[in-house]
């Protein structure tokens, strides 16, 4: 048997045939005109973690590029405060979703990598640690990198080994633009974040859940069976 679930696509367009685990906190939005739908989007709990985040890296990063007059331990300060606000949201978002699939440890690893980064950082800013500052950038980069590595490792999941890689790889590029640092890994973040929100992607088959009742366990399997005819 394979590790990965090569069926699926490592990316595509969202379904819409949600688990129990997905439905719980879905934000739907639809525009249409004329009574056509033009524009449909579909966030659950975890695409709303994604884009959370996606906003916190996104100022945490580019401050520092556009705004270099604000002052180090002051940036140090919003970073601290947006992330531990980030690592809240995301424990409150996610945490029906991982129950259900017997994933709460992406919840201890993703705080643990953050609480790191932030000891690190401060430790730099606050402690003068100059060979710190020179390599926040790298730094971040290598714990989101760790971070996506083992998700894809525990997921199955070929998208987030990929997003692991891009963010490693994007390190080794960083010399080549010295003054655009904060604004590359921004922009690698940021994008990678606001991107796993809009689409589908790949992870391994759907696990038993205690957390379920035997109604909800059925409207699961039926929702399955909709997503891949094929293999019924």
């Amino acid at each position: 048997m394979s590790f990965f679930n090569h069926q699926a696509p490592i990316l595509r367009r969202k379904q819409t045939q949600l688990d129990v685990q997905d439905l719980e906190g879905l934000i739907h939005w639809e525009w249409k005109i004329n009574g056509t739908p033009i524009v449909s989007l579909l966030y659950t709990r975890i695409d709303q973690v994604f884009l959370l985040w996606g906003w916190i890296v996104g100022v945490i990063f580019l401050t520092p590029q556009f705004f270099s007059t604000f002052a180090w331990t002051h940036q140090a300060l919003l970073g601290t405060l947006l992330s531990i606000a980030g690592t809240a949201g995301m424990a409150a978002f996610a945490w029906f979703w991982v129950k259900v699939e017997r994933l709460r440890w992406l919840i201890y690893l993703w705080g643990g990598l953050v609480l790191l980064g932030l000891g690190l950082t401060n430790y730099g800013v606050f402690g003068g640690v100059g060979e710190i500052l020179v390599n926040l950038c790298p730094l971040w980069l290598g714990l989101c990198g760790l971070g996506y590595g083992v998700m894809g490792a525990g997921l199955r999941s070929r998208t987030f080994l990929l997003a692991g890689g891009l963010h490693l790889g994007v390190i080794t590029l960083l010399g080549w633009a010295p003054t655009h640092q904060f604004l590359i890994t921004a922009a690698v973040m940021a994008g990678t974040l606001f991107l796993l929100a809009e689409v589908q992607w790949d992870m391994r088959s759907p696990v038993a859940s205690p957390v379920l009742s035997a109604e909800q366990i059925a409207f699961n399997q039926r929702q399955h069976q909709l997503r891949n005819p094929n293999n019924y």
